[in-house]
């Protein structure tokens, strides 16, 4: 079974430079609250990183 980490979007991206907003996108996170399942590989957790600011990682699974 593959890890997986679950992603939950805590910042607004209004005002946010256009990277930011489409790695949002690219993460499928799109507004306020929403949560996405996701599989932790190291590209993931870059895009993560790049906007740790705006996400928050709930959950930890595998």
């Amino acid at each position: 079974m593959a890890k997986t980490i679950v992603v939950k979007q805590v910042g607004s991206p209004i005002r946010r430079p256009v990277e930011q907003r489409q790695t949002l996108i690219g993460l499928g996170l799109n507004k306020m609250h929403k949560t996405r399942e996701l599989e932790d590989t190291p590209a993931v957790r870059g895009m993560v990183a790049k906007i740790s600011h705006l996400v928050e990682i709930i959950e930890e699974r595998g």
